[in-house]
């Protein structure tokens, strides 16, 4: 493939490139009986490598997180690229309807659909990151998958108990694609139920307005002090008042969903999304009217 003619077209080619990834791959699949996609539709945002957010993130999430600049530089050694060289591109894939409304009749694990979301929409989420990557490669342009890398960690956070070296949520809040909930999910234009993907790339593409300022701008809780209906939904009371609590979340998760998922679907999986289904803000930004 050709390199780009101009900056205004790079950005529809990405977006060329991520539909015909959902709407040709074999990965993505839900799997099983599932005779169906695991992702139909999808948003894509930009950042530029050199946004002051990304060097105020080792404040906010720890000295660990890496800028675009540092981690293309570990992965492109060779190289001599500036921060401003660099381009941040990230997607929300959004759960299908059918995926929404399964989980949202669930009360306390997670639907089938959804946990065949959370395990195979991630692999698809996975091939994405690399078939991203590898078209642009072949088009000239070095770029990189943060989370594929084999330096990507989860660290311990003084501020967050646990964090990554590279935030795809936090890659998609500096794209303009959403402000974080009082559960700690992204809440795009198109809601919450989602999973996230970024790249790193040594190409120009102009950044995505971000048409908020704060970042729990578009959480009802957060900005007048109303909904909470994610806390009602966690079925291992995970989420308060004071926000998420990852320990008793993730241990929920991998232990308690992890046997029910293998002994009621028979695959090994695991999964939740309750707080992320069944509340104003699953699949749009709320307003105080979807709370009447």
């Amino acid at each position: 493939m050709e390199r780009m003619a101009s900056e205004e077209n790079s950005q529809s080619w990405i977006e060329s490139v991520i539909s015909d990834f959902l709407d040709k791959s074999p990965s993505n699949t839900l799997g099983g009986g599932f005779k169906e996609k695991a992702f139909e539709r999808f948003v894509v945002g930009f950042s530029s490598g050199d946004d002051p957010l990304f060097h105020s993130y080792k404040t906010y999430v720890g000295p660990f997180h890496w800028t675009p600049h540092e981690i293309f530089s570990m992965t492109f050694t060779e190289l001599d690229a500036s921060p401003r060289d660099l381009t941040v591109i990230t997607w929300v894939l959004l759960q299908k309807e059918v995926t929404k409304e399964d989980n949202r009749k669930e009360t306390r694990y997670p639907s089938e659909r959804w946990a065949r979301a959370r395990i195979y929409g991630e692999k698809a989420n996975k091939a994405l990151r690399k078939h991203v990557v590898d078209t642009l490669t072949k088009a000239g342009f070095h770029s990189l998958a943060p989370q594929l890398s084999p330096e990507w960690s989860v660290r311990e956070s003084e501020k967050y108990v646990l964090a990554s070296n590279w935030s795809e949520r936090h890659a998609a809040f500096a794209s303009g694609l959403g402000t974080f909930g009082l559960c700690d999910g992204l809440i795009t234009p198109e809601g919450k139920a989602m999973r996230v993907g970024s790249i790193v790339a040594r190409i120009q593409i102009p950044s995505t307005e971000r048409p908020y300022t704060s970042h729990n701008e578009y959480c009802l809780f957060y900005t007048k002090g109303l909904c909470g209906k994610c806390m009602e939904r966690c079925p291992v009371g995970a989420i308060s008042e004071k926000g998420h609590d990852k320990i008793k979340c993730r241990s929920y998760i991998k232990i308690h969903t992890e046997d029910y998922v293998k002994s009621r679907y028979g695959f090994d999986g695991y999964g939740c999304g309750l707080c992320q289904t069944g509340v104003p803000c699953e699949s749009k930004i709320p307003t105080e009217h979807d709370l009447e």
